[in-house]
């Protein structure tokens, strides 16, 4: 606020002063000086005052700006046997887990109380454990550790939570958790070297590749038997099934492929080439593109699942092995096993919008918290 003048009475009204001349001037000069400085001030704020409203404005612009969506994505990096937890509102890791050897892939339960962690013991055979560790995400600590078959690779669960599968590489067979009592139940043979497992979203079929075959097998979750086996390309590993449960996207990796099957006849219904090396997919909650990790171009290519061609090619880091998307749609985690990070793209843009660091060593697969 301004200061009244000296010279001036609350009323207004001038002060008589009594002084000779000389003084006079000098006052009435400092009065002019006075009012002059005064006047450039104000001069001064009506010239500010635009730039003030639009300082204003972009203030209240970036006020509105949402945040990003918080959720939490689990990493198992399988040189350092743990498990990387990173924020996704900050894109920091805010915890390490000790898991078993080697762990390989992640899926958190429906409720999102539990990560299964699938521990594959590597080259360690009997070994190096063979078995799930089963992580509170509440507490980021394991709660629970449920032998299985051997090699364990690709873990998922049913919609209702109630089973989880694992495919076991080096037993040719998948194993059935129940996550109530945290034991396995039973046991499917399927083709040879198991490695990537998805259920429909009605909870009727496993679907389960095996890259030494060629091949897809389907479980029917009644029976827990093979009802169908399904040729794919070259190699077939990561596999994930459209949110309307009609199709299933299999990674072939060593055909540079997708086989596109339909899941109300089980037959190859179309094959879209990638960049060499698929790996993992991952499809966005509106079932409109996959997200295919591809390890020999360290590229995520983005595929239209209404036309079943690539939309977009994103570079992100070294040796891409898991792909996952946040539950709102709005991002792609991508775990990069050589460059020990994970690339955050935005699915708005197809850009890389972050790299997050502090992963631990060799990273593979990657599931969000829903």
């Amino acid at each position: 606020m301004w200061e009244n003048n000296s010279l001036e009475t609350s009323n207004h009204r001038p002060v008589r002063l009594k002084t000779n001349g000389g003084e006079w001037m000098r006052i009435a000069n400092q009065v002019s000086a006075l009012r002059s400085g005064n006047l450039q001030k104000c001069h001064a704020l009506r010239w500010l005052r635009p730039f003030s409203w639009l300082a204003l404005a972009i203030f209240v612009g970036f006020s509105v700006v949402p945040a990003a969506a918080q959720s939490y994505a689990y990493v198992p990096t399988h040189k350092s046997n743990s498990v990387s937890v990173i924020n996704t509102a900050s894109s920091s890791v805010v915890a390490v887990v000790p898991v078993g050897v080697q762990p390989l892939q992640a899926a958190i339960s429906p409720d999102g109380a539990f990560a299964y962690i699938t521990n594959s013991g590597w080259f360690l055979g009997t070994l190096g454990n063979n078995d799930v560790s089963v992580i509170s995400t509440a507490t980021n600590s394991v709660v629970a550790t449920v032998p299985v078959g051997r090699f364990p690779v690709g873990v998922a669960f049913t919609p209702n939570g109630a089973l989880a599968y694992v495919a076991n590489q080096n037993s040719n067979d998948v194993s059935v958790i129940n996550t109530v009592t945290q034991t396995t139940v039973a046991t499917i043979p399927v083709g040879t070297n198991p490695w990537g497992v998805a259920v429909t979203p009605n909870g009727a079929f496993v679907y389960v590749t095996n890259q030494a075959t060629n091949d897809v097998s389907v479980i029917d979750i009644a029976s827990n038997s093979v009802v169908a086996t399904i040729p794919v390309g070259s190699n077939p590993v990561g596999l994930a099934i459209t949110p309307n449960g009609a199709f299933a996207y299999v990674a072939n990796y060593l055909s540079s492929s997708l086989s596109v099957i339909s899941t109300a006849n089980n037959t190859v219904v179309g094959t879209v080439s990638t960049p060499t090396y698929p790996i993992a997919i991952a499809i966005t909650p509106d079932g409109a593109s996959a997200y295919v990790a591809t390890n020999g171009d360290n590229i995520v290519s983005v595929i239209s699942t209404a036309s079943n061609t690539a939309t977009a090619s994103v570079p992100v880091g070294s040796i891409p092995r898991g792909v996952a998307i946040t539950p709102d749609g709005a991002f792609a985690y991508v775990s990069n096993r050589m460059s020990d990070d994970v690339s955050v793209i935005s699915t708005a843009t197809n850009t890389v919008v972050a790299t997050i660091s502090g992963v631990a060593l060799l990273p593979e697969g990657i599931a969000i918290k829903p």
